[in-house]
């Protein structure tokens, strides 16, 4: 059987119950969402960490915030990361779970580090203020278990890309690797292309705090310009330094894919290098422009989302694969209960995250309360 056949086979049967193109949609949009969490994350436990060790007024305070915050957004980036697997697990299926069959080792060593990754970050943000000279090794703990389950789950990316390496890595001079503890096809330009923006998008959200703050009359505003101006200056070198790693991904990349040529790419690329040169042009004044910069980033961040997307179908497509020829048998009642479901949540939460920005901002009128 040739590989293409191969992959075929390992396709559900019973096909899938709405069209691949809103899989893949939503799926582009989830992983831009949680890959944006992740990198608050480990941008705000590295903060946290360093100035906790730094020390200083603004320092503390600021270690403190970055501290509660990364546990918000720990446990927003876990949420949100079932999403894009699931919708994976819906049009990849062949790839992934072989993926997952032959290192599946390290899928529960992933569970097992994302777990201590979260329990030490609490234990550091709870215990921290009342012992400023220690704890700070659970916060380093913490960030070391967060980008190394990263490694994991880039690894697990990669893997599923290479079918035709599947067999040479299962089976090794003749003997079965039944135990799943493999670790293969990591890639350090990939990896470091969406780790780096951590400290962009924790920049950008240093800038949002000085603004959202601002109007607050209990605030330090001395506080509330340093951390705006410290924020962008990390965010701006940081975006240079991800211009660099970009281009380092994309000479990694097999030339035969022409991805330099591809219009989502080019897209990317673009936003990419308009949130470097937005971020130079706003350092004298960065709480004006937060809100603005902020978007451009999600933008940027959804487009690298779809860049990688295109980039799999590239790879996937030497194998004659493409998730457009998934056997679709059509299901309605699910599908429509799925988007009324999903509408309805966001109405709903709609008004209690409008209320909680406006009190936590101080802006909140007695009529509106």
């Amino acid at each position: 059987m040739d590989l293409h056949s191969a992959l075929i086979a390992l396709r559900d049967p019973m096909g899938i119950p709405f069209f691949p193109w809103l899989f893949q949609g939503l799926m582009v949009l989830t992983f831009a969402l949680h890959i944006l969490l992740v990198n608050l994350v480990v941008g705000g436990i590295f903060l946290a960490v360093y100035h906790h060790v730094k020390g200083g007024e603004y320092g503390r305070k600021l270690s403190k915030t970055m501290a509660c915050c990364s546990t918000v957004n720990l446990s927003l980036a876990i949420v949100l990361g079932v999403a894009p697997l699931l919708f994976v697990q819906v049009i990849y299926d062949p790839f992934w779970y072989t993926a997952n069959a032959i290192s599946a080792w390290w899928a529960m060593v992933f569970l097992l580090v994302i777990t201590l990754g979260f329990l030490s970050l609490y234990v550091f943000y709870l215990k921290r203020e009342k012992h400023p000279s220690g704890f700070g090794f659970f916060g380093l703990f913490a960030l070391v278990m967060v980008v190394f389950a990263g490694v994991i789950m880039s690894m697990f990316a990669m893997q599923q890309l290479l079918p035709e390496k599947w067999l040479s890595w299962y089976v090794v001079k003749g003997s079965l690797q039944t135990l799943g503890g493999g670790f293969h096809a990591f890639s350090l330009g990939r990896f470091l292309h969406f780790m780096v923006p951590a400290f962009v998008n924790i920049g950008i959200y240093m800038m949002l705090y000085a603004w959202y703050f601002r109007p607050r009359t209990d605030f330090d505003q001395g506080y509330l310009d340093w951390i705006g101006k410290s924020g962008v200056r990390l965010a701006k070198i940081a975006a240079m330094i991800q211009v660099v790693i970009g281009f380092w991904w994309l000479f990694s990349t097999p030339i035969k894919f022409g991805f330099y040529r591809n219009p989502v790419f080019l897209i990317g690329a673009v936003l990419g290098f308009l949130v470097m040169v937005a971020l130079i042009m706003v350092q004298k004044d960065p709480e004006r422009y937060a809100v603005p910069m902020g978007i451009v980033s999600l933008v940027a961040v959804l487009g690298m989302s779809a860049a990688r997307e295109v980039l799999r179908m590239g790879y996937l497509g030497q194998f004659d694969y493409s998730i457009y020829q998934y056997p679709v048998n059509l299901d309605w009642g699910s599908t429509v209960l799925f988007l009324v479901t999903f509408v309805m949540g966001l109405v709903v939460i709609a008004y209690p995250i409008t209320l909680v920005f406006k009190l936590g901002r101080g802006t909140l009128s007695v009529e509106e309360g």
